[in-house]
């Protein structure tokens, strides 16, 4: 595999281009538009203009969750007690004090391992975890407390089950079985907002950093491209006959990881739960040639059906059951078959990629599900040959970030252009700031 040298996906992004908080009007933030014969510059709300023609919009509901708790650690104290000066005072009982403040930051769930299932739990649950402070969590538990206006009061515990590299597998549970794990989230957890925000996280932000359709929550960051989207911008979509369809991948800690590789290739990838509806997969065969996906989520969930088709159509039915493991598309999957796919028309490919998604369609409707259910650690760099996608929405990225090399896959060394135009017009950078719509043809 040829080297891709992350020092070349590099460009000058100082501290004054990073939006530290959004416009008041979502839809009149700056849109970049992007053919490969011109660029130029609109607002958002006239993103319809740009979109193809009866397109299919796919967009990712995922629901940022208050994945950050505050606990404090609890120690033990001996009381002692005297007769008298000069004698020796002796033990009377052990006090619990309130010792150190330590951050859990909730990243993916382990038991029960399913988002839904996890959260809606009254019963105790596991998720993978950082832990800030964890020196001074060497053992023991820890507890929170939530307070009612009615007086009532709940304790929540966290068990330190097993390290797992640089997280930890945290154990919790509450003494109130009427109370689920996402409400207890969304009473005393915090909205995890990026780091390079440089700012605590504000009231407006539980609003502002999610988009108008989220709903499935799960993730830990939000699927910025969507939060630039108005019921208003919706509705002129629907007007100009351009189609919406879900799918839903929740964005973990992961999308923040630099790059620290050299050689891009060497960087490991995270892996994210994808669920897309049965009724999507179907618009989405329907529609190919004209498949918009908003932000780089949708695009590597999109992407990835065609490599879990290929798995499913690959495999056989053994007294009508699939045999075979969980659905998962690897790192470098998709670059085993680059070469068969250069050279062949577009006819050609379109049908391999209607054919991988028919086995999906037959997949669930064999195993009498609605859901696709899956994993993808998909890389998506320069080199990559896309399936499905053809034009995409996105902020902009940060330098030498896997998010970089995906839009450079999809336009080319033209992301140079867009990025120096973009600086060269006062646009603004990352989560909170403004967007494109790119497209791979005139």
């Amino acid at each position: 595999m040829e080297p891709i040298y992350i020092k070349e996906y590099d460009y000058p992004l100082t501290d004054e281009r990073i939006a530290k908080y959004p416009l008041k009007e979502r839809d009149q933030s700056k849109l970049l538009v992007y053919r490969p014969s011109e660029i130029r510059e609109d607002r958002f709300r006239n993103v319809g203009e740009y979109i193809l023609p009866g397109a299919l919009l796919v967009y990712n509901n995922t629901r940022v969750i208050q994945a950050r708790l505050e606990f404090h650690k609890w120690n033990s104290v001996e009381s002692r007690s005297g007769s008298g000066a000069g004698k020796e005072s002796k033990v009377e009982s052990a006090m619990p004090v309130q010792g150190a403040r330590i951050e859990v930051f909730c990243l993916e769930p382990i038991a029960p391992h399913d988002y839904q299932l996890s959260l809606g739990s009254t019963e105790g649950c596991t998720w993978k975890c950082m832990v800030g402070n964890a020196k001074k969590w060497k053992s023991g538990d820890l507890s929170l407390t939530l307070s009612s206006r009615e007086g009532t009061s709940l304790t929540v515990s966290a068990y330190k089950e097993a390290q797992m590299g640089n997280t930890y597998a945290v154990r919790f549970e509450w003494d109130d079985r009427n109370v689920s794990f996402a409400e207890i989230l969304d009473a005393v957890g915090e909205l995890p907002i990026p780091p390079y925000l440089n700012r605590k996280t504000e009231e407006s932000d539980k609003t502002t950093y999610q988009t108008v359709y989220s709903k499935i929550k799960g993730s830990v960051a939000a699927p910025t491209a969507g939060l630039h989207f108005t019921e208003q911008v919706l509705a002129d979509l629907r007007a100009r006959g351009i189609q919406t369809t879900e799918l839903t991948l929740h964005v973990g800690a992961g999308t923040f990881l630099p790059v620290k590789t050299d050689d891009a290739n060497k960087h490991t990838m995270h892996t994210e739960i994808i669920a897309v509806p049965r009724q999507a997969i179907e618009a989405i065969r329907d529609n190919l040639g004209k498949i918009v996906a908003v932000g780089t989520t949708s695009m590597r969930t999109l992407e990835s059906l065609y490599f879990i088709g290929k798995q499913l159509a690959d495999k056989t039915m053994d007294n009508g059951q699939w045999t075979m493991d969980n659905l998962h598309v690897g790192q470098f999957e998709p670059y085993g078959e680059v070469q068969r796919d250069k050279g062949q028309g577009t006819k050609d490919k379109v049908q391999r990629t209607k054919e991988a998604l028919d086995a999906i369609v037959a997949y669930l409707r064999a195993t009498r599900q609605e859901t696709l259910h899956a994993e993808t650690q998909i890389m998506i760099k320069p080199g990559y040959e896309f399936h499905v996608v053809d034009q995409l929405i996105t902020n902009f990225h940060q330098p030498k970030s896997t998010l970089l090399l995906l839009v450079s896959a999809f336009v080319g060394d033209d992301w140079k252009r867009i990025y120096s135009y973009a600086l060269e017009h006062d646009f603004r950078f990352l989560s909170y700031g403004d967007s494109s719509i790119l497209s791979r043809r005139k």
